[in-house]
């Protein structure tokens, strides 16, 4: 007798349901079908804000009656972040202007779900105290190190730009921060252009110059993001999770001592550096519009016209699922 013949012989004896075990099966698909499935949002973050958030807990709370449970894992760059998104590994992430852009441009499912307000004091290009270099215009031909594929590329484009200087007048020496800041030691490189709170660490630790911040020429939000499929399914925990963030701007805009110290234990830095970052610093989050994403359009415009990204962008494709 085949197998599918000694199965169906079975079948006529209606046993299945009279047996305990027929009734169970049906009493646990009953309860399978009356039961939600838990939703978990699994957030990436960096040392910083998010870590502050993450040791109040207030998240959580406001997550845990709606079901869903919260998950973390920290990391030491945006980029990094990007990529755990696009291979499913995170839900929700912190991010710079730029990297959503290369990110973007590599496919991946992004979707912007927040933004910061803007804050062009928190990134500059340092000179040693004793350089020679006084405008901008004086960096034409000098050694300028940066981080490739960061917001402060865009910023040295629109810096050289808004000076007259074209984007290859600088000779560009791409360096992660902890080497750009030994190079810029050294007298390796003539400039550096950095964010904070690396940026406050040298001009406190290395009596380095500011020559120029972004004021007046790019915006340097920070930005907040999920993928496609998560905010389709989960625009209320989206809404909450950005809600929250903002109470913690909040909070350490009216509290820039105190958040200074809890900042300076979260990144291992000393408080006089973190005291210089969030003096400067302006506070507030909030959901990402079209405007906003007219700014990031700029910069993809930017980026492709330097042949940095390979394709045109049209960043409503990224747009939260609102704006669509």
């Amino acid at each position: 007798m085949t197998e599918f013949a000694a199965f169906s012989s079975v079948l006529p004896r209606r046993r299945l349901l009279a047996s305990g075990l027929g009734a169970a099966a049906w009493a646990a698909s009953g309860l399978a079908w009356a039961q939600k499935p838990e939703r978990v949002l699994r957030v990436g973050h960096q040392k910083g804000w998010l870590s502050i958030l993450k040791n109040r807990g207030t998240l959580e709370k406001r997550l845990t009656p709606l079901g869903v449970k919260v998950t973390w894992t920290e990391f030491n760059a945006g980029p990094v972040q990007l990529e755990a998104l696009n291979v499913g590994s995170i839900d929700f992430g912190d991010v710079g202007e730029a990297p959503p852009i290369f990110a973007q441009a590599a496919g991946a499912p992004l979707v912007y779900a927040g933004a910061t307000v803007p804050r062009p004091a928190l990134e500059a290009v340092l000179v040693p105290k004793d350089s020679p270099i006084r405008s901008v215009r004086d960096l034409k031909g000098k050694r300028v190190a940066y981080n490739k594929g960061s917001n402060v590329q865009y910023f040295l484009v629109k810096l050289l730009e808004k000076n007259g200087l074209a984007y290859g007048d600088v000779q560009s020496i791409f360096l992660a921060p902890a080497d750009a800041r030994a190079a810029f030691e050294k007298g390796a490189v003539d400039a550096w252009i950095i964010w904070d709170p690396f940026l406050a660490a040298a001009q406190k630790s290395l009596d380095a110059r500011l020559l120029a911040d972004a004021k007046g020429v790019v915006n340097n939000r920070a930005y907040y993001f999920t993928s496609r499929d998560f905010a389709t399914r989960n625009t209320d925990v989206l809404r909450i999770a950005i809600e929250e963030i903002n109470a913690i701007d909040t909070w350490v805009s009216k509290n820039k001592g105190e958040a200074a110290a809890e900042l300076a234990s979260v990144l291992g830095l000393d408080k006089a550096v973190t005291e210089l970052y969030v003096g400067r610093a302006n506070f507030g989050t909030a959901p990402v519009t079209r405007e906003i994403l007219a700014e990031q359009q700029q910069i993809a415009d930017t980026f492709h016209a330097l042949k940095l990204i390979p394709k045109k962008l049209n960043l409503l494709h990224a747009a939260p699922v609102d704006l669509l």
